[in-house]
């Protein structure tokens, strides 16, 4: 007997070549029926819906058929006719199922409907299988190859940025240590200090928070290049906007001013945007209905409104003339709050903002200067419902601007001489911005916590799947 290759359920949910013998494996969303027929419905995480198998009950044994529970996980050969019943358009009549692993409905945690997202939380290994989470899972790996589609597709370079690194491209501090050195007995300098020099790589290392400023290196030598990859900050923050291992998305491009930073930044958010609209749209329609009802008509208006471009002089004065008392006072110097900035996007605007020219006291040491001495071509690109979604600059070129700002600071050189080294050789003006991947995913699904956009978030005392 020939063996009946397998189908998708998205491939077969779309056919109209029916009275055919398929075969679809996957694992049970629900059983229900009567003494004469069994309704299996079957998903295998190609799409959000699932195929119906029909089971004539007179013609399987009764022991395997009750053996099959939700979360049992089946192959099942059959007929592809169309559907009769309301809610599908097509099932399947079985011939034949193989029961590959049971699932006690006893202990299952996903037995029932309606769990909470914090409990789901909390079996991580099994939450991909809910609707929510393979939703949310379809639409990160869309988002994702749409990222790598649109810098291949304008000449831009893929370039691997290392994971351990010597250095602190934001200044934060907030870094996660990598060493082979014996905690418990590490080997000691004189003054009591420990001894790098026998680490591993002879000096302290940490995983990367950025792979900016390699990147950089890469445009000064091929002009368009990308990273795209695992950052990770050490930050005590239980916050819903907030994780110790997440993605980054960083383009750097040489010969690029402020703005053309601006104008790449725009339309790569709204590819993303329309990527999703376009390949995502039962997975978006699920999560529209069941979690934010103005989720579709926001990402639709992501795409059709031009950014409003202003600068955070011209911000500071819409805060402090808007008669709103905010938690955090507002006044020329300070950083932003996800308040002000979601004010300016979603009362005052009503629509995605970018902010220019911050002032160079809250800006990192790279950013270019202005002429006026206290302000810096920073950007940040501005989201409803996210806040800051973008933050880049063009970069400081000029080697004595750069050396000064590294010195005001107190970032050793020592440190970074290979990055000052690229302002000695052939400087040239060039620009590049960082977006968080998990707020991005976390804007176009709707979701309300970042912990519900990673398979597996990493956050403090949570490292267990």
């Amino acid at each position: 007997m020939e063996t009946i290759k397998q189908s998708k359920v998205s491939e077969l949910l779309k056919s109209v070549d029916f009275n055919k013998e398929v075969n679809v494996k996957g694992w049970v969303r629900t059983k229900r029926g009567n003494a004469a027929v069994a309704f299996i419905a079957v998903n295998d995480g190609s799409i959000i819906h699932s195929i119906q198998v029909v089971v004539d009950l007179k013609t399987f044994d009764e022991e395997l058929i009750k053996r099959i529970t939700t979360g049992s996980g089946i192959s099942v050969t059959g007929k592809l006719v169309e559907s009769l019943g309301k809610g599908q358009s097509v099932e399947i009549q079985a011939s034949e199922i193989i029961l590959y692993g049971t699932s006690d409905p006893e202990t299952y945690p996903l037995q029932k409907k309606g769990h909470s997202l914090e409990f789901l939380r909390e079996i991580a290994h099994l939450r991909p299988r809910t609707n929510t989470f393979g939703a949310v899972l379809r639409i990160r790996h869309a988002l994702a190859f749409a990222i790598h589609k649109y810098f291949n597709d304008r000449g831009f370079y893929y370039l691997h940025t290392p994971i351990i690194t010597g250095s602190d491209a934001e200044g934060a501090g907030a870094m996660f240590r990598v060493t082979t050195l014996d905690a418990k007995n590490p080997p000691l300098l004189p003054d009591g200090t420990v001894n790098f020099k026998e680490d591993f790589f002879g000096k302290p290392t940490n995983l990367t928070v950025s792979g900016q400023l390699e990147a950089e290196l890469g445009a000064l030598a091929l002009s368009l290049v990308y990273t795209f990859g695992p950052t990770f900050r050490a930050e005590n923050s239980n916050t819903p906007r907030h994780l110790a291992e997440f993605w980054m998305i960083e383009p750097e491009m040489a010969f690029y001013d402020i703005q053309d930073n601006m104008d790449l930044a725009e339309d790569f958010l709204k590819f993303l945007v329309n990527y999703a609209l376009e390949y995502c749209s039962n997975d978006l329609e699920f999560l529209n209905n069941m979690y934010d009802k103005e989720l579709l008509a926001r990402l639709k208006s992501i795409v059709d409104l031009r950014f409003e471009r202003l600068s955070y002089n011209k911000a500071i004065d819409i805060l402090q003339a808007s008669g709103r008392k905010f938690e955090f006072p507002v006044k020329w110097g300070v950083d932003l709050q996800a308040e002000h900035e979601r004010y300016l996007v979603e009362q005052h605007f009503e629509k995605p903002v970018i902010l220019t020219d911050y002032p160079k006291e809250i800006k990192a040491f790279y950013m270019k200067q202005n002429d006026d001495g206290k302000t810096v071509r920073a950007m940040d690109v501005l989201f409803p419902n996210i806040g800051e979604i973008i933050g880049g600059s063009q970069r400081e070129e000029v080697p004595e601007k750069l050396l000064q700002r590294c010195q005001e600071m107190h970032i050793p050189q020592k440190d970074i001489w290979w990055y000052l080294d690229t302002r000695k050789f052939g400087t040239v003006p060039h620009s590049g911005f960082g977006l968080g991947f998990e707020r991005m995913v976390l804007f176009v699904t709707g979701m309300k916590n970042i912990r519900d956009v990673i398979p597996f978030p990493r956050t403090p005392q949570n490292a267990e799947f």
